[in-house]
Order: structure tokens, then sequence, then C-alpha cells
């Protein structure tokens, strides 16, 4: 192919990607509709490793990576996938404006060749807007096995562009596509787009507007028609949108204002008014698509989705759909803990030889103990245990719940639970984005780009962590076996802690819809958005590019930001607990100040201290309450669960406290892993703070319910 690549990632407006579109030839554009393969397109052309995926809405921001190409340097730019570019999503308007102002000398739009004619509304779209279009049927591979044929001779004729058919997966296939990509930038292809006439009434019309709008030198020639339409449509998103890349006010032009006016009135006479001019432009497109479908489209069988559809009968009823989801969601979480534990205790054992190591060469090159203390008991022990208790089931979840989204089940949870959130005032892609902070939070909080609304997402965002992430099961789990299951044994002893974390776990999932609910009604008013979900086809899992993404994608991303707070951290803690004032340490003088308000939510001063300064990571909210108790100076790891509970017992524990702590450690503050990503995903430090005192107040709330309720029902009795 003759094909190199250098990559990077950027946004569009970014200076990096400015450096980088002016050092290459060319600009190429790729669009598509969601789970039509395009990120895989753009992974396999410039060896970037974008994260892909069989679930909507994967890319919602530009990702650019450069490619060479017969000594030509081209820049290929990763637009969001989207439906359409006529409404206001986010999506949308970031593929709308860079190919109608990021001048790309080409502009690629991939399509599913299993279902070639709801794509094909997104190319006469496009072809509004620029000449300069190679359309790409990928998935040949998947129409194939559901005996589907395409002509792509006949479509390119039809189109008036060239018509490129690829299996993303093979990079081989992926030849044809740069050749033709090439050949149009540099001219020897010539697309001649067969653009869509509407009826005559709205031809006309737009022609008025046209006339006007050639009076502008601002707006290219090209634009003209599209421009025309989205006036007499008044979409003031969209117009705001062009007016701000084109330097215009169009309220300023009267001429223009007149002719709109009158072309307005006279549409509305011929019982055409906004919103039925706007469906009357769909349906024509619409039936375009369907027409040329049926030109170009040949079906061996008329049912070649059925086994699709037989599996969604099941997986999206309502008897069915939910038990089957819990079971998935139960069986995921079940092998992480269950699968965890071993390497956990393996990454312990090495981090804990090599601190012994350390602390004798400490002693060799004659440090001083409080120095090699601080730094290696303190600062090093708090980040290997943050990484012996993290990495192994964030590196076990990820990629299960990966296989989800590849095999396309992910969408069909959002399906069956868009009611809930619907009746939340958001929509279903929240369930999917819940689920992700089930591994972890952070990763949860990135995963709200998918949804479309902006007010949805940040609504998401807020309430991610009212679920838990894989950094509080360990206690949750701890605490419930020895309290709640202490008095059963053997394997009725296991269903009821798990029935105990289950209940904890389905209280967040309440609340996170109460809040979602409070929210929308107060501080984020609004409707729930008009929701739009592909289910996508089944497709058989890519596990080695699974393991790869879902590793580097998530899991290193993770804890490399958990451990940039894990390190400042054990040096607070280790100098909280060695540190004193008259013989009192730091961390006890805290506890001792927290202790009254503690109490009042049926907990204690250390408990709380533990959750304060486990602000950089859940993992070590046990560690320092153990620490506490026994009067250690630095973390301690107690593996043995009779052991830990004895302590906890000794401490003045009760069923109280132990459910108090499990209602706690859903329902406090996010780390600062998560805090951090918030503050970057919303550029808000608002609402990050916000975000940090809803699930803190809840918390707070609910124990002190909890407490109240158990003392009034002691002195009843």
């Amino acid at each position: 192919m003759g094909l190199t690549t250098a990559s990077t990632g950027s946004n569009l407006l970014s200076e990096n990607f400015e450096i980088l579109k002016n050092k290459c030839d060319f600009t190429v554009a790729l669009a598509g509709n969601p789970n039509v393969g395009k990120s895989t397109i753009f992974n396999n052309l410039t060896g970037m490793k974008q994260h892909t995926g069989n679930w909507p809405g994967k890319t919602v921001s530009n990702a650019a990576g450069e490619c060479s190409y017969l000594n030509k340097q081209f820049l290929f730019v990763d637009i969001p996938g989207t439906y359409s570019i006529m409404s206001h999503s986010e999506e949308e308007e970031i593929a709308r404006d860079y190919i109608c102002f990021g001048n790309p000398n080409a502009t690629i739009v991939v399509l599913d060749a299993t279902c070639l004619e709801r794509n094909l509304n997104l190319v006469f779209q496009i072809m509004e807007i620029t000449n300069n279009i190679i359309v790409c049927v990928n998935l040949l591979d998947e129409a194939e096995k559901k005996g589907i044929h395409i002509d792509l001779k006949k479509l390119s004729s039809l189109l008036g562009v060239p018509v490129v058919g690829t299996t993303a997966r093979k990079k081989s296939t992926l030849k044809q596509l740069l050749q033709v990509t090439y050949n149009v930038c540099i001219g020897k292809i010539i697309p001649n787009p067969k653009r869509i006439t509407y009826i005559p009434i709205i031809e006309k019309n737009i022609s008025l507007v046209e006339n006007e709008l050639k009076n502008i030198t601002n707006i290219p020639s090209l634009l003209y028609k599209w421009i025309s339409l989205k006036l007499i449509d008044g979409e003031k998103s969209i117009i705001s949108s062009i007016e701000k890349n084109l330097n215009l006010n169009f309220s300023q032009i009267p001429t223009l204002q007149s002719t709109l006016e009158s072309v307005k009135n006279e549409l509305s006479d011929n019982n055409i008014d906004n919103n039925c001019f706007r469906d009357k432009v769909v349906s024509i497109i619409m039936i375009k698509c369907e027409s040329l479908c049926n030109e170009v489209c040949h079906f061996e069988k008329q049912n070649y989705n059925s086994f699709d559809r037989k599996i969604d009968s099941i997986l999206t009823s309502k008897k069915f759909g939910f038990p089957i989801m819990i079971l998935f969601l139960g069986l995921i979480f079940w092998i992480t803990i269950i699968g965890a534990n071993y390497p956990s205790q393996l990454l312990s054992n090495i981090f804990l030889w090599f601190q012994n190591i350390l602390l004798q060469f400490a002693s060799f090159i004659h440090l001083p103990t409080w120095l090699s203390d601080m730094l290696i008991l303190g600062v090093y022990q708090t980040v290997t245990w943050i990484i012996a208790v993290m990495l192994p089931p964030m590196a076990i979840f990820f990629p299960l719940f990966t296989i989800l989204e590849d095999l396309g089940y992910l969408p069909r949870i959002a399906f069956n639970l868009d009611g809930f959130f619907r009746k939340a005032c958001t929509n279903g892609k929240q369930m999917i984005t819940m689920t992700m902070g089930f591994g972890c939070n952070a990763a949860g909080v990135v995963g709200c780009r998918i949804i479309d609304s902006p007010r949805e997402r940040l609504i998401a965002t807020i309430t991610n962590s009212l679920v838990p992430c894989n950094g509080r099961f360990p206690l949750l789990i701890s605490i419930s076996t020895i309290f709640i299951a202490g008095s059963f044994s053997g394997f009725s002893s296991s269903i009821i802690s798990t029935i105990a974390v289950i209940l904890v776990i389905l209280l967040g999932i309440f609340m996170t819809l109460i809040i979602s609910k409070l929210l929308s009604k107060t501080i984020l008013k609004g409707m729930p958005s008009s929701f739009i979900l592909e289910l996508p086809p089944y497709r058989k899992p890519q596990i080695g590019r699974i393991i790869i993404s879902s590793i580097f994608d998530r899991t290193l991303f993770v804890l490399g930001r958990a451990i940039v707070f894990a390190a400042p951290a054990g040096l607070v803690i280790w100098l909280f607990a060695n540190v004193g004032i008259n013989g009192t340490t730091i961390l006890n003088l805290i506890a001792n100040f927290l202790n009254p308000f503690a109490k009042l939510l049926g907990l204690d001063g250390y408990i709380l201290t533990a959750f304060i300064l486990g602000l950089p990571a859940n993992e070590i909210v046990l560690p320092i309450v153990l620490m506490c108790y026994l009067g250690n100076n630095s973390l301690i790891n107690i593996e043995d669960t009779f052991s830990i509970g004895n302590i906890l017992i000794q401490n003045g524990w009760t069923i109280l406290t132990a459910i108090n702590v499990m209602i706690f450690t859903v329902f406090h503050f996010p780390c600062s892993t998560t805090l951090m990503t918030i503050k970057k995903e919303t550029g808000s430090i608002k609402w990050s703070a916000i975000a940090f005192a809803i699930p803190t107040v809840c918390g707070i709330f609910l124990c002190f319910i909890t407490t109240f309720i158990y003392n009034a029902i002691n002195i009843l009795m």
C-alpha cells in the first residue's frame, strides 16, 4: 500500500491540529452514522488506536491522524458519528461545522452495507455542502453473511461520486479507498454529486433566497442552497453557527429578511409551516434513499436480520430483559471480584518483597529513619497498595465490559432502562455510562460523552459516582461478610453477603434516578431530549483488540491518574500518623474533632477520617481504619477477614456501624481521579463541587436516618 503512519489526537480548533494541518498536503474528513466502522477505518489508515465499539456515540470530538501515501501527507480527521446534520446535538454541530467550514480536501462518508437505505440520508445531506465526497460502503463481510449484495458501480453512477467497498477490519481492503482519496485530492477524479431536487414550491422559494445570498461575498457559492434551506427552516442554532463561522449577521440584511418573510408566507399559504417544511425536506430525502437502495441492492432473503430480531425479542422483552441484564452484570462483578483476588495478592507480595529491599538499602546507606519511613512506608506503600488493589479488577472488568459492548449488548441495556431514565427527565444512555462507573467512575464520566444533550450529559456526569466503582467493592464485601452474613455459615453466608451488596448497589441506582429527576427540575431544568438509539447487529467480539484497547484506553488511563494523587496522599497519611502535638498525632486530633458529628451518623471519627484521607483512592479506606485502631504509623494490610472483624468489633463496631459504613461507602464524595475528570469534562469547578457535594449529602442524610431509626427501635424495645 505504501502506507506509513504518524498519529496524534487533538481538538479541531487546537494549536496542535493547526500545526498538523499546515504540514500535511491534504486534509480528509471521515463522516458517517454511528456504528458503521468509521473509527476502525481511521485507526487502520493512521495507525492510531482510538477506541472503537459496537454502540452509537463512540466519537464525540474530533481526532486527527497522519497518513503518508504516494509521497503525499494526508491528515485524516475522524469527526463524530451522526445520523444527520440538520439538528443541533453536539455531534451534529461538530460534524457539520468541520465539513462546512474546516475546508477538508475530501470528505469520506462511511456507510453500513447492511442498512444502506438509512445511511444514504447523511450522504445526500453532506452533498448539499461539499462536492468532494467519497462514499465508502463498509462492512461488506457482514452484508455478505446476510445475503445482501450491492452494485457499487451503479451506486456511484446514481450518486455522481466515487464509491468504494471496504471491510474495515481488513487493512488490505482500504488500499482502493486510499487510492481514490488520493485521486480526488489531486483532481484526477472530480466528483459531480447528484443532489436532491425538492418539490417545485420549495425549489422556487429556495431560489429566491439563493439570489439574495449571492450578493453576500462571504458565502462560498457551493453553500448557497444549503444556507437557503437553513434560513427557511429557521433552526436558530444552525443559523448562529453559520453566522459565527462566516462572520455574518443575517438579521441585519433587510433585503434578505424581507425575502425570507415573503418566502415563509408563500410556503404557509401552501400549508407548509416551519415544522412541516423540515418534515417535507426529510421525507423527500428518505424517498430518494429508498428508491436508490431498491436499484442497487439485492437481497437473497428478505428476513436476513431475523436472527438478531429473535435474540432481541428475548433480551429487550419486558419479561426477560431485566433478569438477563442483572445476570450479565452480576456475572461480570462476580468474575471481577473472584478473579482479582489472586493477581492482587501476587502484586502485594511482590511490592512487599521490594519494600523490604528498599528498607534494607536505606539502612545500608544510612538514610535517616524518618526519611526512609516517610518515603517507603508512606509514599511507596500507599502507591503500591493502590496499584495492587486497583489494577487487577480494572484489568478484568473493562475487557469483560468491552466484550458486551463489542457484542452489541450495551444499547439493549439502554433500551431496557430508557423508560426509567425518561421519567427522571434523562435517557437510557445514562445507564451505559452508569454501568461503566461500576468499573471506574472516572471512566464512566468520560463515557458520558455519548449522551447527545448537554443538559443530560451533565446530569449523568454529576450522578455517576452514586454507583460504587470497583475500588469500593472490597470494603462493601468485607463488611457485608463480617457483619451481615456473620451469623450464617457455608454457602448461605456468601449468598446473604452478595444480596446485601446488591441491595446497596440498587439503592445507588435508585438514588441516581431520584437525583437526576431533582436536577432536571431545579438547576438543570428541561425535558428529556429525543432519544434515537440504534440497536446494532450482534457481532463477534475482537478479543485481541478488546484486551489491548480496554487496558490502554481505560485501565492504565485511570490508574495513571490515581497514582498522581496517591503519592502525595501517602506522604500526608504518614505525616498525620507520625507527627503530633503534645503527644497526640494529627490523625488522632482530626478523628477526635470529627467524632461527635460521626456519632450522629452511626460512625466514629476514625472512619470519617479514613474516608477523607481516602480521597485519592477508595481502596485505602479500610487500611487507614485498621491503622488507626491498631495505633500503627503506616498502612496495614490484613488479609484474614476474621481478624479484621475482631479488630472492628473490639473498637465498637455494631450492625448499625456496618450498615452505615456500607451506605457511606456508596454515597460519599468521588475520588480525586474522578473529580479531576469531571473538571476536565465540564471545564467547570462549580460542577465538580456539585458532583462532590451531592453524594456526600446523600450519604450523610441516609446514615442519619438509619441511625435515628435504629436508636428509636432500641428505645422502644
